[in-house]
Formats: structure tokens, C-alpha cells, sequence
């Protein structure tokens, strides 16, 4: 004899004991169950039948049915139905209205059958409920079939196994998924378009009833799965009411264009933002380089993954751009946000690079309008890209979209500005050339304003050079070197010079002047007042009197003030005689002592007037070393002029005996390295022996 294995049920799969827990729906319908023998005598009375009919078990055995519980006006209608059942074995099923032990009239759901017995008698079974009851749940579960199958929401029911065994046709239409391609397949071999691992949360909800409210995910589910669609998820266990768990449910709604209207709109702060800050973050500098890597670096990633920044050689050498033929450009910056071959395949910052009239970015700077290729093919790489193993780079960068925008500034094309995408998912499309248009014309001011305040620098950088001297190959009895370095990139020219100037009775003048200002303005003055010092030192002035005569000279140059010092080195008599213009005390260096700054009368700066000037002399015999310099040595913002100055002693202390020319570097090493905001004139004389 074979035994039923109660540990599985009819599909087979595990349950959770011997036997399921009873359900509630039957406690819902209060089920009566009566049974009768053939005469109409009730023999079983259960005790939701003394619920329903009012009757104890002890009151309602052995009576007739009809007489307990029919009313006088039904009752040959119930004896009749009865007797049907009972002849012929048909179930009977319908609402008969039954008296209650308390006089009550109620309408009761019944369904009748016949029993039949091993011995061969017969029995009338009647399962009654309050119709009330069975319409409510009726009521009930017909609203529940409407609401879900009609619900806009997507719906899904899982069992315990977490397989599907009811879906909505909404679920069905945001998914793209039928019911077929659900029911009786696990969440996890249908939610395969999911990033997440959902099996492992719908499990966690399942197994602690926590529930999951509003839980929003971004995904491209199969009905649409070239694009990205937001969904809002709830999960949440189901039990009945007596906290059976029956599995779990879960609800979708499509909050796609919600989502899409709240990325749209942070798209559009974050580029009204970064439009706002272009005017803070480029342009900070009148540097070239510096104001095209601020561009570079501002787009970003926001707008593009690698960005290049190239001018026209032909700007910057102050010709107007050819409107047609190849392109020369010159790489001003390149930015990526990560490390990738694209940005390998752009030109490196500093180099030149011919573009054929082919060339995507040629059209770009031709046309004067941005080129946009929102899915690029290798045809097309081959045309952004200088040459094909640039293109090659590009192409295993993963570039799939491009975009060239020319660089415009009061109606002059400078360069332009390129943009590639390689893990930027999206394609560049009109929005990105609006953005990207606004950023190039307001860094395009700034490029050009830096382009004209570099080629006015240079200017006046060859007018300053072209002014200044070079030394005499020799003067008697003085060993002299020199040096002018010129203010950083980002700082203009000022009016800085020196001189060594021979003069009778193997005399030599030494001058280091400063004139106050910037620009070609003051290459001009100072080559004005060198010239003049020339003038007035060759007919043999003392130093008071040629910055008497150069200060007199200085009121006829506009807005001119110079602070100079002028000295004249007798190495026959050993000695020099040292007269100031408002310009910094000169040190002096002598054998076996630290080198100290010479205290002297300071005088007025050039230009002021009517201030008279005061000579000192001084001996300087051979070994005895004499440093003039401009404020540029040794002013700077961050330290004091004297704590500058001690550095400049010590320094010189440290240098002493050395080459001239090494001392000259060594100081600028210390003092002034490149890229300080004043130019530097140095001048440095060491006495000799004189030949006799």
C-alpha cells in the first residue's frame, strides 16, 4: 500500500511542514455544515450552525429541519427541494430566507448534496452561510480583480519561491513583458534587465516583512531598451489574516518623464552654472596658455570627456586666417576627465599641426559655425583626427560623438574649441552646441585679450632688449657682469636698465635705473633716459649733477618717475663716488667681512623735482665688490623688504670670490626665480688692479 508524502504538494515543490496552515477565507464565509437522514431529521449540527441558526447542537438533533428553521409559508417549497435532492442526487445550490431561533428572518446561501453511506443509506448535506457575508466577500474579491486588472500601477504576485504567479496588463505594458513570459518563472530569470540583484531584495522582504515604499531605479527595460526609463517600486510581503505568509507583491509606476523633466532641469542649472562660473574661471590670467587650459579644464567633464583648445598659427603671428586651404594650428591645452587614448591622439600644447582642408575642425574655423556629429563612424574619426593613427587612437578611446565650436572674438576667428565623448553615453546633440557656443565667445575675449597683451609684451620685451647696452669688452681696473630678466608671462614690461659707461682717466660709470610703469611706454622712457645719462656722462659730470640734469629731463616725459642710482668707479684713485634717485642702497662685498648695504642719502626718484641730490664716495679698492639692483630682486608680497634684503647679504656672503657671471645667476636663482611679477636689473662690479 503506497503512503502520501505530505511534505510536498501536487507541483512537487518542498512546503514548509506536514501541512499547510488553514486558510482564513472559510472563517471569512462562517461555513455552517448540517447533516440530515432521509426523513428530514437533523442528525449533525456543527457550531457555526448554532452561529447561524441560533439552535445548540443539543436543540437542533433529532428535529426536523424544516420545522427548526423554515418558515410556515416556505415549507413545502423546502420539503420539495429536499425530496429532489434526495431522489435524484442532483445538488441543489440557492439563497432561502431561514428563521433564527430569535423570531429573525435571515437570507442564507446554501449548497445541498446527498451522502450516501457503506451501508447504503442516504443523507442530505447542507453547507450554509449568511448571504451577507458571502456577498461582501464576493463584493470584495470581484473589486480586487477590477482594481488590479484595471489599476494603472503594474502589478505582480510572487509565491514564497518568488515565481510569478499573477501579473497586470499594466505591468505588462511598462515592462514590455507578458503574463506568458512571467508565470512560473523566478524574479530573477525575468528581471535580467535589472543592474541591481532583485532576487536578493524581493528574498530580503519576503523573509523579514520589511517593506520597500517608492524605491525609485533607473533601467531599459525590453519594450524600449534604447532608452532609459524610471520606474517607482514598492515591495511588500502578503500574509493573511492569520499572518500566513502567502508571498509577496510588488507595484511599478512609470515616473520616466518626471525623471527626465528633474535630469533636464539639473542639466540646465549645472550649465547655467557653468556658464556662470566661465566668467570666474577663465580669463583669470592675461597668460595664453594658462586662459585656453582654464577653458579646457571648465568643459571638463560636464559637457565632453577630452577637450582641446588650438589657435590659428596665423593669429598668433598677427596675420588674418586664409578662408580656405589647410589650417595650421597651433595646441594651446588639452583636458580629459580620465586617463584615455583620445586624449593621446590629440596634438600636445606647444606644437604646431596642419589640418587639410578636409578636416572637420578646418571646416570649423572656415565656416565660422560649429560642427556637430552626434554618432561618429571611422570615416568620420578619420576626418576629426590629423592622420590615421591619430583616427585608430580615437577609435579605441571609444569616441562615438564629436564636436568642434569655432573660437570668436570681435568678429575674428581665432581657433576652436574640440569636444569628444568616449563614457559619456549620450551624443552631443543641440543643447550641448548652445552650451558649448556660449563658453567659446566668452573665453574667446579672454584668448584674445591675453593674444594682444602678449604681442604687445613682446613688443615692448624687443624694445627693452634693443636698449639695453652690451658691456665694453674690457674697463680698466672693474670686472662687470649684468643681468635683466624680465617680469613673468602674466606681468607687462616694465622700464628697467643698466649701463656700464667708459669714461677719461679709465674712470667707469655704473647706472641701474627703474622707471615706475609697465608697457612699451616705459621701454621708451627708459631708452629716453639711458641715452641721456650716456649724453651726460661722457662730458664728465659728477654723479649729482647728471641726476640733476636727468630729473630736469624726466618733467618733459609724460607721467614719468625713475628712481636711479649712478656711480663712478675710479680704480686709479681706489675709490666711487655714489649718488642716489629714490632707488634702493647698493650692497658692498669686501674681503673678509660680510657684505653689508651701504647707508646712504636716498634723494628723491627722478621726476619728483626741485629735490637736490647728494653724492657719497666711497673707497673701493681691488677685491672690493659693488651689486646694484632694481626693487624687482628683492620685493615681494609675502615678505618683509628686509627680511629680502638680509637674504640678499647672505647670499652674496655665500657667492663671494666667485665667477661674476655665476654670482649674477646665483642670485637670481635665490632671489628671483622665473615668472616674478617685475623685471630685474643687476649689476654687479668687482675692482681690479688697475694696468699701468
Amino acid at each position: 500500500m503506497g503512503t502520501t508524502d505530505f511534505s510536498r504538494g501536487v507541483d512537487g515543490r518542498s512546503l514548509t511542514g506536514p501541512a499547510a496552515p488553514p486558510s482564513g477565507l472559510l472563517d471569512l464565509l462562517s461555513v455552517a455544515a448540517v447533516v440530515l437522514n432521509a426523513d428530514g431529521q437533523v442528525v449533525f449540527w456543527s457550531s457555526k450552525a448554532e452561529e447561524l441558526f441560533g439552535y445548540t447542537a443539543a436543540e437542533a438533533l433529532g428535529r426536523y429541519a424544516a420545522d427548526l428553521t423554515v418558515h410556515e409559508e416556505h415549507r413545502d417549497a423546502v420539503i420539495k427541494l429536499f425530496a429532489e435532492v434526495m431522489e435524484t442526487g442532483t445538488d441543489w445550490a440557492g439563497a432561502l430566507p431561514i428563521r433564527h431561533k430569535n423570531g429573525s428572518t435571515r437570507l442564507v446561501e446554501f449548497r445541498n448534496m446527498r451522502l450516501l453511506d457503506d451501508l447504503g443509506d442516504t443523507y442530505a448535506l447542507g453547507l450554509a452561510a449568511d448571504q451577507a457575508a458571502v456577498e461582501r466577500v464576493e463584493r470584495d474579491a470581484a473589486l480586487a480583480v477590477r482594481l488590479v486588472s484595471q489599476s494603472p500601477v503594474g502589478l505582480a504576485i510572487l509565491d514564497p519561491d518568488l515565481r510569478y504567479v499573477a501579473v497586470n496588463p499594466a505591468l505588462e505594458r511598462i515592462t514590455g513583458q507578458s503574463a506568458a513570459e512571467r508565470l512560473g518563472r523566478s524574479a530573477g530569470e525575468v528581471l535580467t534587465y535589472l543592474n541591481t540583484d532583485p532576487e536578493a531584495r524581493l528574498r530580503h522582504v519576503l523573509e523579514t516583512g520589511e517593506s520597500v515604499v517608492d524605491r525609485d531605479i533607473v533601467c531599459r527595460p525590453p519594450v524600449d531598451p534604447d532608452h532609459e526609463h524610471a520606474w517607482s517600486v514598492s515591495y511588500y510581503r502578503l500574509e493573511d489574516s492569520g499572518g500566513r505568509v502567502l508571498g509577496l507583491a510588488y507595484s511599478v509606476i512609470d515616473v520616466t518623464e518626471r525623471h527626465r523633466a528633474a535630469a533636464e532641469a539639473a542639466q540646465a542649472r549645472q550649465r547655467l552654472a557653468l556658464i556662470a562660473s566661465a566668467s570666474a574661471c577663465v580669463g583669470t590670467t592675461l597668460d595664453l596658455e594658462t586662459t585656453a587650459r582654464e577653458l579646457a579644464d571648465l568643459v571638463v567633464p560636464v559637457v565632453a570627456d577630452v577637450a582641446a583648445v588650438d589657435l590659428l598659427d596665423s593669429v598668433l603671428r598677427g596675420r588674418t586666417a586664409s578662408p580656405e586651404g589647410p589650417a595650421r594650428f597651433r595646441a594651446l591645452a588639452v583636458s580629459a576627465a580620465h586617463s584615455t587614448q583620445a586624449a593621446d591622439a590629440a596634438d600636445p600644447p606647444g606644437g604646431l599641426a596642419t589640418y587639410e582642408s578636409d578636416r572637420l575642425i578646418t571646416r570649423c574655423v572656415r565656416t565660422r559655425e560649429p560642427v556637430l556629429v552626434p554618432h561618429t563612424t571611422r570615416r568620420d574619426l578619420e576626418r576629426i583626427a590629423r592622420h590615421g593613427e591619430a583616427a585608430s587612437l580615437l577609435e579605441a578611446a571609444g569616441v562615438h560623438s564629436y564636436l568642434a565650436v569655432p573660437l570668436m572674438a570681435r568678429g575674428e576667428v581665432l581657433g576652436a574649441l574640440d569636444l569628444v565623448r568616449t563614457r559619456n553615453p549620450a551624443p552631443f546633440d543641440d543643447d550641448d552646441v548652445l552650451l558649448a557656443s556660449e563658453l567659446a565667445a566668452r573665453a574667446a575675449v579672454c584668448i584674445d585679450n591675453a593674444r594682444g597683451y602678449q604681442t604687445q609684451r613682446h613688443a615692448a620685451l624687443t624694445l627693452q632688449r634693443s636698449l639695453l647696452p652690451e658691456l665694453p669688452s674690457h674697463l680698466p681696473g672693474l670686472e662687470v657682469a649684468c643681468r635683466y630678466q624680465p617680469a613673468g608671462a602674466t606681468s607687462e614690461i616694465g622700464g628697467d636698465w643698466y649701463d656700464a659707461i667708459p669714461l677719461r682717466g679709465d674712470k667707469t660709470a655704473l647706472v641701474v635705473g627703474d622707471v615706475m610703469g609697465s608697457g612699451i611706454n616705459a621701454a621708451a622712457a627708459m631708452g629716453q633716459l639711458r641715452t641721456a645719462t650716456r649724453a651726460f656722462a661722457e662730458i664728465d659730470l659728477a654723479p649729482a649733477d647728471v641726476l640733476y640734469h636727468l630729473d630736469h629731463l624726466t618733467e618733459g616725459i609724460e607721467q614719468t618717475i625713475t628712481t636711479c642710482i649712478y656711480c663712478v668707479c675710479d680704480p686709479r684713485q681706489g675709490r666711487c663716488r655714489l649718488c642716489l634717485a629714490g632707488h634702493l642702497p647698493p650692497a658692498l662685498l669686501r674681503a673678509g667681512r660680510p657684505a653689508r648695504l651701504l647707508d646712504l642719502p636716498t634723494g628723491a626718484p627722478l621726476g619728483v623735482g626741485g629735490v637736490p641730490f647728494q653724492a657719497t664716495t666711497i673707497p673701493f679698492r681691488p677685491g672690493d665688490e659693488l651689486v646694484l639692483y632694481t626693487d624687482g630682486l628683492v620685493e615681494t608680497r609675502s615678505e618683509s623688504i628686509d627680511a629680502r634684503l638680509g637674504t640678499l647679504l647672505d647670499a652674496l656672503t655665500e657667492t663671494r670670490g666667485r665667477d661674476l657671471e655665476d654670482t649674477c645667476d646665483r642670485l637670481l636663482e635665490i632671489l628671483r626665480p622665473p615668472g616674478g611679477e617685475d623685471d630685474v636689473a643687476l649689476l654687479i662690479a668687482r675692482a681690479r688692479a688697475c694696468d699701468r
